[in-house]
């Protein structure tokens, strides 16, 4: 009898989300990569493993998503070992990096500290089953019954996500008063280990790296890979430390990709030198229904069928973040179907014209056809503030996504998120998403001739005022033929074979809006024009 065993493992997602820097992030989609890797690797070389089905090009380390489907016997235990060892020596690298480069003034405490994220940072998902559809489906039960343990710390938290406590060489020592702060030769002490961190890994090649007892006189730390203000915590200091290519190196990880992160972010700036905000693109796209399409392949075509699918949707996300224009922007990870990115200009002191990253929105669709597989995409597309919060773009990125999948899936939410924390949203599928480039302002002008979106938007707020179109109406009093005629005015004025009139828009409401409720359909055409009006005006 065939066997087949799934493993997955967690906090994925959470371990990506406690990052509030691109560094950060990029940091940890390596070490998920280096991890799955390795769980490949051992289980390729297991004499009751016949072969690894998925994912596809296990000789590629970078993008290699969590989910891991076997054809034969992968014990839960040896799951287990195989991601705490390789976890271990991810940390031992780092941490003893640390201990020789940077001495303490006494001595370090934190060994027990790094111990415990070691043995509880991770839990492993396992199922198994006689075919593949039945292993993954085993995995998915189990995964209700948790097996977690938590990690309680004394001490101060760090600065970027609040929620673990600081990383340096009193951290674990042991305290009698542990509400007190910290006194002042302590902050001092705090202070100086993370000036000289920073300073060690501003250098670039580590034979040009002394033991750092202090930091050289009259020298400025430059704070490329980590900021002397900041304070992190053990597994946010290890994302960091793993961008620097000669510890990656170390460790095992393939750098391919490290060198966009060699240097320091103001590339990645969200602020002019003077102080200005600059708005940035943040987009997250995920495959529709993988899980069904795999079964839908294993039952149709055997394991070789879920093979060549994972190799395609594989070398689709390598070739995606190898060959994302540098002019647009960064790739932070790819995983065959799942992917983040970041749009930004490449001048500090100019903004990313909005309508240029709409046009590339506009024309993702094709580029995901590439792969050739019979598979849809929904993508949360966030276009930002400068002052909002890197964790919050994330989240809003993740909840637009989730938008596009519960309003029927092969299609996108673009949301403008303002530095209030207020957003709005537009959500289409990918087919109509050309609707946006059907506009001309009153003076005829349209896509690409500086078209002034001010027009409608204007008229729409005037028909808001006089309620004209009706906000959150009772159901029966909701009449949408004014908006309807709002969105031919000045989406259809040429009636060309090729506009998607508002008739059409109101027979196919179901496929294109999400519903057929005329409230719902006013506030699919306000979207647009609020979207049109921040993004393309």
């Amino acid at each position: 009898m065939t066997i087949y065993t799934a493993i997955s493992f967690a906090p994925v997602q959470g371990f990506i989300e406690k990052s509030r820097k691109l560094r950060d992030l990029f940091g940890a989609s390596l070490i998920l990569s280096y991890i799955t890797y390795e769980l490949v690797a051992v289980a390729n070389n297991t004499n009751t493993v016949e072969d690894v089905i998925s994912p596809g090009l296990i000789n590629v380390q970078q993008g290699m998503p969590n989910r891991i489907l076997i054809k034969g016997e992968f014990t839960r235990d040896d799951v287990t070992k195989t991601l705490q060892y390789t976890w271990k020596g991810i940390l031992e690298e780092c941490r003893l990096w640390i201990e020789k480069k940077i001495p303490a003034k006494d001595q370090y405490y934190w060994e027990k500290e790094w111990l415990r994220w070691q043995m509880y940072c991770w839990e492993v998902f396992w199922g198994h089953g006689e075919s593949p559809s039945a292993a993954m489906q085993d995995l998915e039960t189990r995964k209700l019954r948790r097996d977690w343990t938590g990690i309680n710390w004394t001490g101060e938290s760090s600065s970027l996500t609040g929620t673990d406590a600081i990383a340096w060489p009193n951290l674990g020592k042991l305290n009698s008063h542990p509400g007190n702060q910290l006194s002042k030769e302590e902050k001092k002490e705090l202070e100086n280990f993370y000036q000289r961190l920073a300073y060690a890994l501003d250098i670039n090649r580590e034979s040009d790296l002394p033991q750092i007892q202090e930091i050289p006189a009259n020298t400025q730390v430059e704070g490329k890979f980590l900021s002397p203000q900041e304070r992190l915590s053990i597994p946010e200091l290890v994302k960091r430390l793993v961008t620097r290519d000669y510890i990656a190196n170390k460790i095992g990880m393939q750098t391919q990709g490290i060198y966009v992160f060699s240097e320091g972010f103001t590339d990645v700036s969200r602020k002019t030198p003077d102080g200005q905000g600059l708005w940035t693109g943040w987009f997250m796209g995920d495959g529709d229904k993988v899980g069904d399409t795999i079964k839908k392949i294993s039952e149709e075509c055997g394991d070789e069928g879920i093979k060549e699918f994972s190799d395609a949707i594989r070398q689709w996300g390598n070739n995606f973040s190898q060959k994302f224009p540098s002019d647009l922007g960064k790739i932070i990870y790819a995983g065959g179907d799942d992917f983040l990115g970041v749009i930004y200009s490449p001048d500090s002191h100019q903004q990313m014209p909005p309508l240029k990253a709409l046009e590339w929105l506009i024309e993702l669709p094709k580029k995901w056809q590439e792969h050739g597989q019979e598979i849809n995409l929904s993508v949360g597309f966030v276009w930002a503030g400068s002052s909002v919060p890197q964790r919050d773009i994330l989240q809003h990125c993740r909840e637009a996504e989730k938008k596009a999948k519960k309003l029927g899936r092969e299609r996108t939410t673009i949301r403008v998120l303002f530095n209030s924390g207020q957003y709005i949203q537009w959500t289409c599928p990918w087919e109509y998403l050309r609707i946006i480039k059907q506009y001309q302002d009153r003076d005829g002008k349209g896509w690409g001739e500086q078209a002034n979106w001010g027009h409608i938007y204007n008229d729409l707020a005037q028909l808001k005022a006089r309620h004209a179109i009706p906000s959150n109406a009772k159901k029966e009093h909701i009449n949408e033929n004014i908006a309807l005629y709002l969105y031919d005015a000045y989406f259809n004025q040429k009636k060309s074979d090729n506009n998607i009139s508002s008739n059409y828009i109101s027979k196919h409401a179901q496929k294109i809006v999400g519903s057929t409720e005329g409230q719902q359909i006013i506030d699919w055409i306000c979207g647009l024009i609020n979207i049109g009006w921040h993004l393309a005006n």
